[in-house]
């Protein structure tokens, strides 16, 4: 199952989940992106939200507000929709209405690869992107050890490249998959001091000295934080 976490208060780009994008709210877009990858649950703490998802044929599901991130919402949801523990569960960011379904699909065999692991709570994604590129910080980067395990995520460009060699960076693509057993495990873990200095919620996992398994991907999708990022996705669909 995907779910699609959908905040309607956002400090950067306010209401951004409804932003119109060629006539669509951006959650919207997102959903139908990936439809046909597997089942899809917007879960909202708007009654807006779920009004307009009816309207385009979307399931959603409400959650409290007071849910400290995407995560969290998406495990409420997970358990308003009375998912089994074992059941894998894609959180795809309701901003990334460019997401290709290829994509969704890797993130399901990753996820499925580690399901019965211990020690990896969650999987990822991330895509190589220019030394130019890394440096916004609204694109989070990875490091990853020899066995694509995540080492660190930063909004800096890590690591740090002292000799100038260094051409590319690992793009972290905001999704994640879960078992409902594991979405609850990170539910109950100690936010930690890495979590809040850098506004990452995947650092808890880190912090709590579990693992998150990545896997590499081919991607043009981004992530819309900003008012150019919202420009830029509207141009994209009218061209």
């Amino acid at each position: 199952m995907i779910i699609i976490p959908a905040r309607l208060a956002s400090s950067r780009l306010p209401n951004k989940v409804l932003a119109d994008i060629a006539g669509m709210p951006m959650v919207i877009r997102t959903a139908k992106a990936v439809a046909n990858v597997d089942s899809v649950v917007v879960a909202t703490d708007s009654q807006e939200v779920i009004d307009i998802a009816k309207e385009y044929g979307i399931e959603a599901v409400m959650t409290s507000s007071s849910c400290k991130s995407g995560t969290d919402r998406i495990y409420e949801a997970a358990k308003n929709l009375n998912l089994t523990p074992d059941e894998i569960v894609i959180n795809v960011q309701a901003d990334e209405p460019f997401i290709e379904e290829s994509v969704v699909e890797e993130m399901l065999v990753i996820t499925q690869k580690y399901a019965s692991s211990s020690d990896v709570i969650a999987t990822s994604c991330y895509k190589r992107v220019s030394k130019e590129v890394a440096q916004d910080p609204n694109l989070v980067k990875v490091v990853t050890n020899l066995d694509s395990m995540a080492l660190y995520f930063s909004r800096l460009p890590i690591p740090y490249d002292r000799d100038g060699n260094l051409s590319e960076y690992k793009a972290h693509l905001g999704l994640y998959g879960f078992t409902v057993a594991k979405l609850e495990k990170f539910c109950s873990m100690q936010g930690g001091v890495l979590e809040d200095i850098e506004k990452l919620e995947q650092l808890r996992v880190l912090d709590n000295g579990y693992k998150i398994a990545l896997t590499e991907v081919e991607s043009k999708s981004f992530g819309i934080d900003t008012q150019e990022d919202l420009d830029k996705a509207v141009k994209m669909y009218t061209l």
